[in-house]
């Protein structure tokens, strides 16, 4: 969440206020029925809703939530700005820090890097990437260089395999996700709120949400 507030609530009983820098990081799993309001007064509400595919193996297991604040973000600084470490880990100039997500909550098996790249002034900035993962870069704020191609903000950009990220921040403020993980290279089927793996599985899913069996079993699984 960059502003606003969101509340959430679950049928895990979980309640959940999301502040400006915090984030929610629920694992859907075999189900959860939930929802979320904006609960500010006034003033605008912006962030960002990653969906993280779970592997076929895993689309049952139970399911979780986590609610961490702005406060229990690492940040670590570099000469133009800094770089909040969401998910994943962040290795640069021989430091390491590890992500608020897997520091407190389950690491998936995709190993997520979810990382928000903020430049207070214009500057180079670089990293090394796992290069079995798939990345994306998102400029959300400001101007930036990669490889002589400048991208403006909202535009999304798929990284070519390596090692290594280098990019330029052009102007004050800039700001950007980096984003990387695992592929896991499963069929995807995907409907509504549902992902799942065949039609089949889609079609059973939604009878048991119709049925009630869906809650039910949730309830069933935390005990």
């Amino acid at each position: 969440m960059l502003d606003g507030h969101m509340q959430h609530k679950d049928n895990f009983g979980n309640i959940g206020d999301l502040g400006p820098g915090g984030i929610q990081w629920m694992t859907a799993a075999h189900g959860i029925i939930h929802s979320e309001m904006p609960t500010q007064t006034d003033g605008r509400m912006r962030g960002f809703q990653l969906w993280i595919n779970l592997p076929a193996a895993e689309k049952l297991k139970p399911a979780s939530y986590a609610d961490i604040p702005s406060s229990s973000v690492p940040e670590i600084e570099f000469s133009s700005g800094r770089i909040r470490v969401l998910a994943g880990e962040l290795n640069i100039d021989g430091r390491s820090i590890v992500g608020a997500v897997n520091s407190q909550h389950e690491t998936p098996t995709t190993q997520p890097n979810y990382f928000d790249l903020i430049f207070d002034a214009p500057g180079q900035l670089g990293f090394p990437t796992p290069e079995n993962h798939n990345a994306l870069l998102y400029p959300y704020e400001g101007e930036f260089e990669l490889n002589g191609n400048k991208l403006s903000k909202n535009s999304a950009v798929i990284l070519s395999a390596g090692d290594t990220l280098k990019i330029e921040a052009l102007v004050d403020g800039s700001r950007a996700l980096f984003l990387s993980a695992i592929p896991l290279k499963e069929p995807v089927a995907q409907y509504g709120p549902f992902v799942m793996n065949t039609r089949e599985q889609l079609e059973q899913a939604m009878a048991d949400y119709r049925d009630g069996v869906l809650a039910t079993e949730i309830r069933a699984s935390v005990r």
